[in-house]
This record gives structure tokens, sequence and C-alpha cells, in this order.
């Protein structure tokens, strides 16, 4: 009898490619669901240590939405590093000017913050619009309920 966990290598990993149409729907709701998918907690060889998630396709990041007061109140702050350089841009500016921003912001903080997340965090592709240039992929799309 053999009582080993089964620890997928590199190699081993098989990668799809999902797409998550965001049109309509809250920007946190489809930022968990990319997560998720990035980070192969969807499979059933989940490892928390390797790499095991699929591509991510995310369109309409323009028309996903913002519930509550969110759009006024949420600020993104970032500091350039310089004395005075906080930076400060509110929800409302940044839908309207960057969505694909936004969204990416909203998955980054939902990936591990180390070497893996930024390894996960590359196999994801923000498009404010419906149109994607991986049609060679054969990307399927996924639910976000």
């Amino acid at each position: 009898m053999n009582n080993t966990t089964y620890s997928p290598k590199k190699g081993e990993i098989e990668r799809k490619w999902y797409i998550i149409d965001a049109s309509g729907k809250s920007l946190g709701r489809v930022a968990t669901e990319a997560a998720k998918l990035l980070r192969g907690k969807h499979k059933p060889t989940f490892t928390p240590n390797v790499d095991t998630g699929d591509f991510v396709i995310i369109l309409n990041c323009k028309e996903a939405v913002l519930t509550g007061r969110k759009l006024d109140q949420k600020v993104y702050r970032h500091h350039s590093g310089y004395i005075g350089g906080m930076r400060e841009v509110s929800a409302r500016v940044m839908m309207d000017k960057t969505p694909e921003k936004a969204m990416m912001h909203a998955v980054k903080g939902m990936l591990p913050h180390n070497s893996l997340g930024r390894q996960m965090l590359k196999k994801l592709r923000v498009y404010a619009g419906a149109e994607h240039e991986h049609i060679a992929q054969k990307p399927e799309v996924w639910e976000v309920k």
C-alpha cells in the first residue's frame, strides 16, 4: 500500500485558457474567480507551493460594476518614493481612464504576496473591451455566479 502524497511537478501541469466576461458583474466577484483560476484551486491537483493554475483572460473591464458608494469613496494609493510622493486616484477616475489597472489591482491583492504570486499574475490578461488576441489558445468561457 502506497501512502505517499501526490505533488505535481512543473512539467506535469496542464494549463488551460479561460475567458471571464466582466460586463455587468461586480469587480470583486470577477477578481475572486480569476484569482481562483490563476492559483489552480479549481483543480484536484492544487498544491499551495506550486503554480498549478491556468491562464485567464478578463474582457469588458470597463463595464464591471462597483457596488455601493465605492466609486466615490474607494481610493487607490501608491508612493513614488520621494518626499510628498503619495499619489491618490479615486475609483471613479481609475474606472474611467484605466479599468484594466483596477481589475489587475484587485486580482493581485487576492494572490500570494511573494514570487509565486508574481508568477501567477503573469498568466492574467486584462482587456477593457471585448477584443482579445488569444483566439489561437482556444479559451473556454468561465461563468461568474
